[in-house]
């Protein structure tokens, strides 16, 4: 089967070895997604903010291998402190109050960057 990528454009992407989305059929996979866009972290001190700018950015990447947020069927949200559980929640709902896509939310005691307070992966089967 065919694999379509959609890339971050970052430096960091062959070092590594990833990318922001793949579609193999109709199965589509987005990467951990922080709100940093352009080299700037989005909405800093607010996680929020925050999480609305992940789920605008993995929005984004699933449009681009003809998925929609409709079609996502997961989520991990990997918080740096849980207790901002509420105002994540709250951005997550917003996009995801009628598709309901079973969730995860975990505690990590860091992200690559300190004023990272979240990170968002999706699963999405195109139905």
């Amino acid at each position: 089967m065919e694999r379509i990528f959609v890339s971050t454009g970052s430096p960091w992407e062959s070092v590594v070895g990833y990318c922001r989305a793949i579609r193999i059929g109709n199965i589509v996979e987005v990467a951990g997604t922080t709100s940093m866009r352009d080299g700037e972290i989005i909405g800093k001190g607010s996680a929020y903010l925050q999480t609305k700018q992940i789920l605008e950015t993995i929005e984004e990447a699933l449009m681009e291998v003809g998925a929609r947020m409709e079609d996502v069927i997961r989520t991990r949200m990997f918080v740096t402190d849980i207790s901002q559980w509420e105002e994540i929640g709250r951005a997550h709902g917003e996009f995801f109050s009628d598709i309901r896509p079973v969730a995860t939310m975990v505690e990590v005691q860091a992200l690559i960057d300190p004023e990272l307070l979240v990170e968002i992966e999706v699963q999405a089967i195109i139905t």
